[in-house]
């Protein structure tokens, strides 16, 4: 791997003094390829000795093409890297509008995918995610969406603590993908590659006839010594042994990965293969590219070769060569005797590759946008200190303190409009994911016992499954009531309790609910505008409340968005109405 600079200091002075050598290395490269012709005529019409100069001219118009490339794909990882820069300062001030939304993993159905804000305009996933390809973006995917599993929560938390050290590494791993990858085109070349072909025997010795009957039958036709038309009979007999490998030889080249993909999973494992890692998770994520005799990014050069190879097989200056020496059997014969030998291996690499672009979009995010907040692993309840909401910005966010256990297993949060109920509980749930990815919590301190999150906020309509939104979040509390009854650690948020229904129901109907979780394992908070449930308090010893309140002044409400102990003692939809304009009659 040429020794790329992933340095951003100075880079708009490195990408003007690149951009003129490149221009310098164009015209030297024009001028060596008319230099090849000339020697290459001189060489056919006046004397074999111009072959010396014309073979002087190659190497020099091939090492000039390399050079120029190499200089390219420095250029190509500057202007990712000031991307990266841009889009970090986008991501610190929260302008998210321009990432990738991930829409398509939001999930009705998952137990908080769609109420937390992990997908979709101004959520999680734009604020995280540094992915390449289509398979890390789906593997960050399931990662958000993931059971909770405190044991493998610590363990990819010791992980990411260790990359968001290595800022080069991860600043390093993104620009390459951000520089040279494209989506390919879907194929299964992982399960091509681990498949062994088997080789007629006969094509060996076809092979080194192929070359070597050329030569000699070139030579005797320029001696005179046998006609010009038994290179036509050669050319016919190579065509039927050129035949056997023709299919095979285009699938090959239908299943290798574009050049694009190559050299990008070529630069990352190059990367890769210079890194010495402490964690277990990050050795093992790296143990498939140390697996094999040779090394991964080797292996990967040859097969880029061999791409390339296939590639030019349809061109102008192959095809006479093939037809004269027959070297599509050595192209084939070489290529899957390297296919035995790394097949199985490399097979491996692309996923174990898109784990990467998740550990490289977990630690640069640690590194650069996170909160060094310690985790503290409970045995039961939470525990929350200057907790915060990671997609609000950090100056204008308020922190609150929070605290809940079996003795407050039920907390009824109440408040006026506008207040931060919803923003409160959303703020618990979103850092508990954080803390189950691996991430540390926007918070001074913050933990929970074992449990499985499940939310209820965002239930909506759907007209064409015919169900209402007060059946949609009955449906959504059957399942939370389900699970708790069958022994499961729960911790929930429900927003809005009922709120489909009249009010003497829904207090009927919340109160039944709140007594029958009481009975289980399920512990949270369950927000409502229902000032009465407040008083179920001093009935239950396990419900508490909590609230957030709000100042009513002449043409304004003001808001101080902290949680407080005890019930809401003053709701403000009164004068909300007013502002926007409804007129109350005396």
């Amino acid at each position: 791997m040429p020794n790329f600079d992933f340095s951003s200091e100075g880079i708009d002075e490195k990408l003007k003094e690149l951009k003129s050598k490149n221009a310098s290395v164009s015209f030297l490269r024009i001028l060596s390829f008319f230099g090849l012709i000339g020697f290459f005529i001189l060489f056919l019409s006046e004397n074999p000795l111009w072959g010396v100069p014309f073979a002087f001219v190659v190497w020099v118009f091939i090492r000039l093409i390399n050079y120029y490339n190499r200089q390219k794909d420095q250029e190509a990882i500057y202007l990712s890297i000031k991307k990266m820069d841009s889009e970090l300062v986008q991501r610190k001030a929260r302008n998210l509008s321009e990432f990738s939304s991930g829409t398509e993993f939001l999930d009705k159905a998952h137990p908080f995918t769609n109420d937390l804000d992990l997908f979709g305009d101004h959520s999680l996933f734009q604020l995280l995610n540094e992915t390449s390809s289509n398979r890390g973006r789906n593997l960050l995917a399931e990662r958000l969406k993931s059971s909770f599993d405190s044991v493998k929560a610590e363990e990819w938390r010791q992980s990411v603590d260790e990359l968001k050290e290595n800022r080069s590494f991860l600043r390093s791993m993104i620009s390459v993908g951000k520089a040279f990858y494209q989506q390919p085109k879907e194929i299964k070349w992982s399960d091509w590659l681990s498949r062994e072909e088997k080789i007629k025997s006969w094509l060996w010795p076809a092979a080194i006839i192929g070359p070597l009957g050329g030569l000699v039958l070139l030579a005797l036709i320029y001696a005179s010594i046998i006609p010009a038309s038994f290179l036509g009979l050669w050319i016919l007999i190579g065509m039927i042994f050129l035949g056997v490998v023709f299919r095979p030889l285009k699938q090959a080249y239908e299943n290798i990965p574009s050049r694009h993909e190559l050299k990008t999973f070529r630069y990352w494992v190059n990367i890769l293969e210079e890194q010495s890692f402490q964690s277990k998770l990050l050795q093992k994520s790296q143990s498939p590219f140390l697996a094999s005799e040779s090394k991964a990014s080797e292996i990967l050069r040859k097969l880029d070769g061999f791409g390339l190879w296939m590639q030019n097989r349809i061109n102008l200056l192959y095809i006479p060569l093939n037809l004269l020496f027959w070297t599509d059997l050595w192209l084939y014969l070489s290529f899957e005797g390297w296919r035995k030998k790394n097949g199985k291996s490399l097979s491996n690499y692309p996923k174990a590759l898109s784990e990467w672009e998740v550990w490289n979009s977990l630690g640069y995010f640690q590194s650069e946008i996170g909160f060094p907040g310690e985790f503290k692993d409970l045995k039961e309840g939470v525990e929350a200190k200057g907790i915060n909401h990671p997609l609000l910005l950090p100056e204008k966010s308020i922190a609150n303190n929070f605290e809940q256990n079996y003795s407050s297993q039920v907390i009824l949060l109440t408040g006026a409009n506008m207040s931060g109920k919803t923003t409160f509980m959303r703020t618990l749930g979103i850092n508990m994911v954080l803390v189950n990815i691996g991430l540390r919590p926007f918070a001074e301190e913050f933990g929970f016992g074992p449990c499985q999150l499940y939310t209820s906020m965002r239930n909506t309509d759907n007209l064409g499954e015919s169900v209402s939104s007060f059946y949609a979040e009955l449906s959504r509390i059957k399942k939370l009531i389900d699970r708790s009854e069958s022994g499961e650690s729960m911790y929930f948020l429900l927003d809005e309790i009922l709120k489909g229904t009249n009010t003497e129901d829904r207090i009927a109907g919340s109160e039944a609910l709140i007594k029958q979780i009481t009975n289980t394992k399920a512990m949270g908070i369950i927000s409502t505008h229902d000032i009465e449930l407040a008083e179920l308090s001093k009935k239950e010893k396990s419900v508490k409340n909590h609230s957030f309140h709000s100042e009513v002044k002449d043409e304004t409400i003001d808001f101080d968005y902290t949680l407080k102990e005890g019930p809401c003692p003053s709701f403000n939809a009164h004068k909300l109405m007013e502002l926007m304009g409804i007129r109350f009659q005396n």
